[in-house]
């Protein structure tokens, strides 16, 4: 950073500016959203009635349904803070909040389609398989991960209390009920405490941004992504891929975007070969969201390991899913192209439409929250004193 001073800046630069244009506003309404749903109980009550798929699929209490959803909804890295959140809540055992942060955490759609599919290959209908083997990887992973730790204790099933005789939708609103109960808070205060729990998270995921930009593009300066390139070129060369490759997968494997970037540039190699190495790196996460997650899971007695297993595995299967995705899409082509034109069904303006307004008004968003967020602090601190 001493050394080459000017790229620290800029890249810092580009790291604040990712993450006040379009990571904080995307994210603070899904984080405060989730934390008075769990509050009022309809976390529970989404919980009673996924019991009966989320058990025998994954081996983890209805309850964490929520987690997937908003996982799958807002991306990184809200899965594991919802998982967390219901860790700390001891609405889950351990070892299921270990199975449940394996594979919650994924991508979103705006982020697949629109940063992705339309805004570095600018083919929206590629934004569909890249979907389907991220989330259809996803779901393999959270199946293989149901057998993890299975000889520790587990949660009771919610379906089950406190009486089989009634219908899952009465037993679901009883448990709400009784979880809203459990709160003496009046509602502008549970409400001021979910702003400012859910800034404070976006902070640190700010920190983290920041500094992986910084880090990524020190890497290259320094050449450092030109000396692994070196190392693993006679791999590459063997399997026949284009050395071009190991740079960008290696900047992908620290920051998603920046990574994806630059392996949509690279001309030798074809479609499917820049997909499957953007579906590894969209399933690995990047060290960046490691990070995040393993900040936000320092807080609980949630481990790591379980979510790193769930990581590499993922990265694996989607990887074999996309390859086999793309090969069929390309097989049956002219079957779609006669069928229904792709774009009607996706119109390529929008998912970028979208987040040109996000990019506009962000910061304006960002601002108010984290001045609504200093103000509920400093009055309720000035509260306790008196």
């Amino acid at each position: 950073m001493i050394i080459f001073p000017e790229t620290s800046f800029h890249a810092s630069i580009r790291g604040l500016d990712m993450w006040w244009r379009v990571v904080f506003p995307s994210l603070l309404p899904f984080f405060i959203a989730a934390e008075l749903l769990t509050r009022f109980g309809v976390v529970k009550f989404i919980g009673v009635l996924f019991e009966p798929i989320m058990r025998p699929l994954f081996n983890i209490p209805g309850i964490g349904s929520f987690a997937w959803m908003i996982g799958m909804a807002s991306g990184y890295p809200s899965g594991a803070k919802i998982s967390a959140m219901l860790r700390k809540r001891r609405q889950i055992s351990r070892i299921e909040a270990e199975r449940l942060i394996s594979f919650t955490n994924t991508a979103s759609p705006l982020f697949i389609f629109g940063a992705l599919a339309v805004g570095l290959f600018h083919r929206a209908e590629l934004g569909i398989i890249i979907a389907a083997s991220h989330y259809a990887g996803n779901i393999l992973v959270g199946f293989v991960m149901r057998f993890y730790g299975s000889e520790e204790e587990q949660t009771p099933k919610m379906s089950l209390i406190p009486s089989t005789k009634r219908n899952i939708i009465h037993r679901a609103f009883q448990h709400m009920h009784r979880t809203r109960l459990q709160k003496k808070q009046p509602i502008g205060e549970i409400i001021g405490e979910s702003v400012t729990t859910s800034v404070q998270t976006l902070l640190m995921i700010g920190g983290f941004i920041i500094l992986f930009s910084v880090f990524t593009s020190l890497l290259q300066v320094m050449d450092i992504t030109v000396f692994i390139q070196t190392i693993l070129a006679p791999l590459f060369i063997t399997l026949q891929l284009p050395t071009d490759l190991i740079p960008a997968v290696f900047t992908g494997l620290f920051e998603i975007t920046l990574g994806s970037d630059l392996i949509s540039e690279i001309k030798e190699a074809s479609t499917s070969i820049q997909l499957v190495a953007v579906s590894f790196i969209l399933g690995f996460n990047g060290f960046s969201i490691h990070a995040q997650v393993a900040s936000i899971l320092s807080n609980t007695d949630i481990r790591y390991k379980a979510y790193l297993y769930g990581r590499l595995m993922h990265a694996l299967f989607s990887s074999i899913i996309c390859w086999a995705a793309f090969k069929w899409y390309t097989n049956h082509l002219v079957t779609f192209n006669e069928i229904i034109p792709v774009g009607s069904l996706f119109k390529s303006e929008q998912p970028l439409q979208l987040l040109n307004v996000m990019y506009h008004i962000g910061p304006i968003l960002t601002i108010i929250s984290i001045f609504i967020s200093f103000i509920y602090i400093y009055f309720h601190r000035l509260r306790t004193f008196e």
